[in-house]
């Protein structure tokens, strides 16, 4: 006897569809399990074999034969367990075979046969549909994440033996559009049977606040720091444009502060960004909320002791790495130079491509990197290089100073837009009651110079002034006759390299569009000259 069913898998940041072919002949009771599993997948029949007994169902005691094609796509995970079952149950004759027709089917199996989560659904349930597929069996914690597929049926199951009620729950299957579901609802779902669907309600709020959510900047602002208005200028202009940006400066500061604030000026994601970044997060395993696309931008603070795989993604069967989860969002290096020469090297092709490609024997396997990088740093290894402090005056040799510095390559700083010195904060800003530069402020100003780049770049295929290059840049960065021999001047001078020289003029276009100005006039240039620390210090 023979079934098929299917599945799906995730491939690099798409969904791949799996058909399950179950043949059961005769010969000694056995199962073999073939078409390039891993050893999760090979466990699954244990798994499997405790579901169906521990549910009212018989295992087939005949040889099983288990293919998943096509044969020549590494399977991993444990996301094959239910159609491997239902699988074996359709072809043993106990469901009807006509009654997983046309249908996905994602899942792991606990012993007792209740379904868990698994991680990737929102990419092989987009996959599907594209396929043409329009239902799908999952787990009840999966389900809201599935719904936010368009034109799609969901049924969610607690457990296998609620495969029985297939046919009598046929009207009571979830529709993409409804309501996503509280979470309180779906532990009804997951702790009961199948029956408790039956009277869903016609609307139910979605309630799934988690504060371990790492895109969620409740509670921060910059009112809260006092001061720094150049370094709040410099993250606005960054933030106006999506430019890479450094601060500088001795500890205590606020570096770290002022970059952890700017999810909070950021815009919100489009529809497109934000169904990509949730993607990204649903194949990683990292989806707090599966409820609700995420609308704000993800900002991802690594530690320096992250390995190159880590922070581009990697392993054997590749996953997204920490460039790829701060996609639309922030990649926040804190303290730079401690980060491995050979970490911060692999940074530079995302940096231009804003993809990252990762080359295996037998696939390569691409997934998106669109960030914008911040980082922060000391100014030499004691940190107080400059500072003008008495109490603790830098000891740190002139030797020392460049060796610190030359932790951090030439062609890297070259790709980071805007070098911004971050000094100590004068005793009487701490004290005065003005109120301080808020989100709200900043933020105002932000969303309009984004709408000018909008209006800008519709129908070109980039979003924001950072993605200029080429013919598009001489388009949109012409200068004023002062303008340009002011360029041209601080070009010798500096010995700025052209990449830096290009993005010197990118700056001073985000500066203008700030202030609503359609040409590039010589103060803007100006100011976006003076964010180019690190390169007046090379001299």
């Amino acid at each position: 006897m023979f079934a098929k069913v299917t599945t799906a898998c995730v491939v690099g940041m798409d969904g791949q569809l799996i058909e399950v072919e179950v043949d059961l002949s005769n010969g000694l009771p056995q199962v073999n399990l073939v078409g390039l599993p891993d050893s999760a997948v090979r466990e699954s029949v244990e798994r499997v074999r405790s579901a169906i007994r521990n549910c009212g169902f018989v295992f087939p005691q005949e040889r099983v034969t288990v293919n998943l094609a096509p044969a020549d796509v590494r399977k991993e995970g444990t996301s094959y367990d239910l159609a491997i079952a239902l699988g074996m149950l359709l072809a043993s004759g106990q469901l009807p075979s006509h009654s997983l027709s046309d249908t996905l089917l994602i899942g792991e199996l606990a012993l007792n046969g209740d379904l868990r989560p698994v991680p990737g659904v929102l990419a092989m349930v987009h996959h599907a549909r594209i396929q043409g597929l329009k239902r799908v069996i999952l787990p009840a914690a999966n389900l809201n994440e599935a719904l936010l597929t368009d034109d799609l049926l969901a049924l969610p199951l607690a457990n296998l033996k609620d495969i029985r009620n297939l046919e009598q729950n046929e009207t009571n299957w979830y529709r993409s559009g409804d309501k996503p579901l509280a979470c309180e609802r779906l532990q009804e779902i997951i702790e009961h049977d199948g029956d408790v669907l039956a009277d869903r309600p016609p609307e139910l709020e979605n309630r799934h606040k988690e504060s371990s959510d790492p895109l969620s900047p409740t509670g921060l602002d910059y009112a809260d720091i006092c001061g720094q208005l150049h370094a709040k200028r410099a993250l606005m202009i960054a933030a106006a444009g999506f430019h890479n940006l450094l601060l500088i400066g001795p500890p205590g500061t606020g570096k770290t502060m002022l970059a952890r604030r700017l999810p909070t000026i950021l815009p919100e994601m489009d529809d497109a960004e934000a169904m990509e970044t949730t993607k990204i997060y649903s194949i990683a395993g990292k989806l707090s909320r599966r409820s609700e696309l995420m609308r704000t931008r993800p900002f991802r603070s690594p530690h320096h002791t992250v390995s190159s795989a880590g922070l581009i993604g990697g392993g054997a069967i590749p996953r997204p790495g920490e460039v790829s989860l701060a996609h639309h969002g922030v990649l926040f290096l804190d303290e730079l130079p401690e980060f491995s020469r050979m970490t911060l090297e692999v940074l530079r092709q995302p940096l231009e491509d804003r993809t990252v490609t990762i080359g295996r024997a037998k696939a390569v396997f691409t997934y998106p990197a669109g960030f914008m990088l911040v980082c922060s740093m000391n100014p030499c290894p004691c940190g107080y290089h400059g500072a003008d402090s008495l109490s603790n005056p830098c000891t740190c040799s002139p030797a020392k100073l460049l060796q610190y510095r030359s932790r951090i390559s030439g062609p890297l700083l070259d790709r980071i837009d805007l070098h911004v010195e971050v000094p100590r904060v004068d005793f009487n800003e701490l004290t005065r009651s003005a109120p301080n530069l808020s989100s709200k402020d900043m933020k105002e100003q932000v969303l309009a110079a984004r709408e000018i780049q909008h209006n800008r770049f519709k129908g070109v295929g980039i979003g924001s002034n950072s993605e200029l290059s080429g013919r598009l840049l001489r388009m949109h960065c012409r200068l004023q006759p002062e303008a340009e021999e002011r360029l041209r001047r601080t070009f010798e001078m500096l010995g700025l390299s052209i990449r830096a020289h290009d993005r010197i003029l990118k700056i001073a276009r985000t500066i203008a569009d700030l202030e609503h100005e359609p040409q590039i006039a010589v103060r803007h240039l100006a100011e976006a000259v003076q964010y180019r620390n690190l390169d007046k210090k090379t001299v």
